[in-house]
C-alpha cells in the first residue's frame, strides 16, 4: 500500500475525513477527562512501536504540542525541533535531504515551514507519512480537520451551515484551507474580511471552479427573498450531483441557484463565527491594518448571532473581545482542545494502526500535470524561489482548462497564473493564450511570455506582417 499524506485537505475525501471524525469520537468515548468531556485523558498502547518528529521551521505552540500529545496519548515517543537555527536547515541543507535523514529516524514527520508548498516537496522525497502543519499561507489542513470537527459537534451537521468568516482572509492558511472543506460539506460561506483582506482571487476562484460553489451577491440574496445582509458576496454550494448545467454563467444564474438552494431567510441565523487575527508575519514591513475589526458581545448583541458559535484558531490578540470567554457561544478553547482526539486518529489513520480509515490511495486530482521548465511560479513566497531548493526541484504545474484561455496551478503553492503564449513540440509553433480546449494534448508547451518561446526555438503560428 502506498504512503498516504496530508499536505492540503483535498488529500482526503470527504468519506475519509467523516471516518476521521468517527474515530475521533471512538478516542474522545473512550479517554474522558471527568467534567470536561472535550478533553482526552490517559495513554492507549497503539502506537508504542512508533516515533513521531515534529519539524518546525516556525513557531507553534497549540500545532506542536497536540500532535505530540497525540502521539503520546497514542502510547508512541515524539522527537521535536522546534528552532530552525539548530537544523541543518541553518546550514543550507535541503528540505529534500533533510527528509530523506528524518525518515531513518521516524515513522511519521509533522513539518510547518514559512514557505508555501515547502510540504508538498517534503512529501515527494518521503517513504513515511508527511503532515502539513502549516506552509506560509498556503494551509493548515489539521486545523481545518479541527474545525470542521468542532462544527460537527456544536451543530450535529455540516450541511447548510452558515459560517460567517472574519477578519484577515487575505493571509490567514487556516481560512484558505476551511473555505475549501466548507464548500465541499455544503455549507454556506459568508466572507466578512477586514478592509483589504478579503480572500484572495485564486481562492474564489477554486471554490467556483473546483468545488462548483457560486457567489451571490447581496443584490441576489435580496432580489431571492432573504433578509439583506451587510456582506458582499456569500458562497452557495449546489447539490450533488453537481449539475452543472445550472451554472455556466455565475452572473445569470446566481438568483435562480439561490432559489433552488435557499429557503425564505436562509440567512436570519449564523452558525458559527470564525474569527481570525491580523497574520503580520505575512505582510509588508511597512504594511498597516488600521481599525482592525473586533469581535466581542458588543458585536454579538446582533439577533443572527444568538445561538453562533465563535471559534478562532488561536492565538488571538485583540480582535477578539476577552469578554468572550466566559459565555456560552464561546468555543475556541473547546476547538483547541479537539486537536489532540483529531491529531489522534489522522496519526492512526496514517500509520495503519487503524487500517480501515484511508483508503490505498489519495483522490484523484483533477487536472493535469505539466512538469516542463518553460514556465516558473510567480509567487514570491513559493518554495520553488528558494535557491537552495531549485538545485533539484522541476517546476510542476496543474493545468485547468477554462472557457478562452489556459490556467496553471502550481503543484507546490498552488498559486495560479495565465501563461500568455502555447505551443506544441511536435510543430515548434506557438500563439497566444486565447484557444478553447476541450482536452490537452500530450505535446502541449507553455510559456511565461513571447520571449521564452522564442528562446526555446518556437516560431509564431502565423508569422506577422512587417510594419
Amino acid at each position: 500500500m502506498m504512503v498516504r499524506h496530508l499536505v492540503t485537505i483535498d488529500d482526503l475525501s470527504e468519506a475519509e475525513i467523516q471516518a476521521i471524525f468517527s474515530l475521533a469520537d471512538e478516542f474522545l468515548a473512550s479517554m474522558p477527562s471527568p467534567g470536561s468531556p472535550h478533553r482526552i485523558r490517559g495513554c492507549l498502547p497503539l502506537a508504542d512501536q512508533f516515533v513521531l518528529a515534529t519539524l518546525f521551521y516556525e513557531a507553534s505552540t497549540r500545532t506542536r504540542f497536540s500532535f505530540e500529545t497525540a502521539m503520546i496519548r497514542l502510547g508512541g515517543h515524539v522527537l521535536s525541533s522546534a528552532d530552525p537555527k539548530t537544523t541543518s536547515a541553518a546550514k543550507g541543507e535541503t528540505i529534500a535531504d533533510t527528509v530523506r535523514v528524518l525518515q531513518n529516524y521516524a515513522d511519521v514527520i509533522v513539518i510547518r515551514h514559512p514557505c508555501e508548498g515547502a510540504v508538498k516537496v517534503a512529501s515527494e522525497y518521503s517513504d513515511v507519512p508527511i503532515i502539513n502543519a502549516g506552509d506560509g499561507g498556503h494551509e493548515h489542513p489539521t486545523q481545518t480537520l479541527c474545525d470542521l470537527y468542532t462544527l460537527q459537534r456544536e451543530k450535529g451537521s455540516l450541511k447548510n451551515l452558515n459560517v460567517l468568516l472574519w477578519g484577515d482572509l487575505k493571509n490567514g492558511r487556516t481560512v484558505h484551507s476551511l473555505v475549501y472543506g466548507l464548500a465541499r460539506f455544503g455549507a454556506r460561506i459568508i466572507p466578512l474580511p477586514a478592509e483589504g483582506f478579503g480572500l484572495p482571487e485564486h481562492v474564489t476562484r477554486r471554490l467556483l471552479r473546483d468545488y462548483d460553489c457560486v457567489p451571490l451577491s447581496n443584490d441576489e440574496l435580496i432580489d431571492a427573498g432573504t433578509d439583506k445582509f451587510p456582506v458582499d458576496v456569500v458562497y452557495v454550494t449546489p447539490e450533488k450531483p453537481h449539475q452543472r448545467s445550472l451554472f455556466s454563467d455565475v452572473k445569470e444564474k446566481g438568483t435562480d441557484v439561490l432559489r433552488v438552494r435557499l429557503p425564505h431567510n436562509a440567512l436570519s441565523k449564523i452558525d458559527a463565527c470564525y474569527v481570525t487575527r491580523l497574520q503580520r508575519e505575512r505582510m509588508p514591513g511597512d504594511a498597516s491594518a488600521e481599525n482592525y475589526p473586533m469581535v466581542d458581545t458588543e458585536f454579538l448583541k446582533d439577533r443572527r448571532y444568538r445561538h453562533s458559535s465563535v471559534m478562532h484558531p488561536l492565538p488571538r490578540v485583540t480582535e477578539l473581545g476577552y469578554d468572550l470567554d466566559d459565555d456560552a457561544r464561546a468555543v475556541y478553547f473547546k476547538q483547541a482542545s479537539y486537536g489532540v482526539p483529531v491529531r489522534m486518529a489522522l496519526i492512526a489513520a496514517l500509520l495503519q494502526i487503524k487500517p480501515d480509515v484511508l483508503g490505498a490511495v489519495p483522490p484523484k486530482k483533477r487536472h493535469s500535470l505539466f512538469a516542463r521548465s518553460t514556465v516558473h511560479c510567480d509567487n514570491p513566497n513559493c518554495v520553488t524561489g528558494l535557491e537552495t531548493e531549485q538545485r533539484y526541484l522541476t517546476p510542476k504545474f496543474l493545468v485547468i482548462i477554462e472557457d478562452e484561455r489556459l490556467t496553471i496551478r502550481c503543484q507546490y503553492c498552488e498559486h495560479e497564473s495565465i501563461p500568455e503564449f502555447i505551443g506544441r513540440s511536435s510543430t515548434k509553433k506557438y500563439e497566444p493564450n486565447r484557444m478553447r480546449w476541450e482536452s490537452l494534448p500530450d505535446d502541449i508547451t507553455l510559456f511565461t511570455d513571447e520571449a521564452a518561446a522564442i528562446a526555446a526555438g518556437y516560431q509564431p503560428y502565423k508569422q506577422r506582417l512587417k510594419v
